[in-house]
């Protein structure tokens, strides 16, 4: 069970910009990692504009912001630009991330049972650590809830 204390779980994902990101290798500043069902779907688009518009001020508390679903590089890609994110977008297509962060959830949409990510955000610290986490995240207010989380830990 994942729970503030314990090891991020590390993985590596094909992301935007054509990279390969692997958790690991972001050690020695704060990341948050945050879970989305779908681009360009309403929730998922204010979310990832919060996030964009709050950029500067993670950024200069030196914290690596990444978005991740299940959508392809390229769907990603197009997201990306379209919206100007300043963040790379992880691919996990094979829901590897989305599994080893338990946020793989059944869910009732349009009245029909699916498989699909619960809206999830995890704060993990330099040395790799979660520090907070948020799962059935409520996107109003999201990203400024993380940024303060964030600087409440370096404080």
């Amino acid at each position: 069970m994942l729970e503030p204390g314990t090891l991020a779980p590390d993985f590596t994902l094909p992301a935007t910009g054509g990279q390969e990101i692997t958790l690991s290798a972001l050690r020695g500043r704060p990341v948050v990692l945050y879970f989305y069902p779908k681009d360009n779907t309403p929730g998922c688009t204010n979310e990832a504009i919060a996030f964009r518009d709050l950029y500067p001020e993670f950024a200069a508390l030196g914290a690596v912001i990444l978005g991740v679903s299940r959508d392809s590089v390229k769907s990603h890609e197009n997201f990306k630009a379209k919206y100007q994110l300043p963040f790379e977008l992880v691919s996990d297509t094979d829901e590897l991330a989305c599994t080893a962060y338990d946020v793989i959830k059944n869910k009732t949409m349009y009245g029909k049972p699916v498989r699909g990510i619960e809206r999830s955000t995890f704060l993990i610290g330099p040395d790799g650590r979660i520090l907070h986490l948020w799962r059935g995240v409520k996107v109003d207010g999201h990203a400024q809830e993380v940024l303060a989380a964030l600087r409440k830990t370096l404080a």
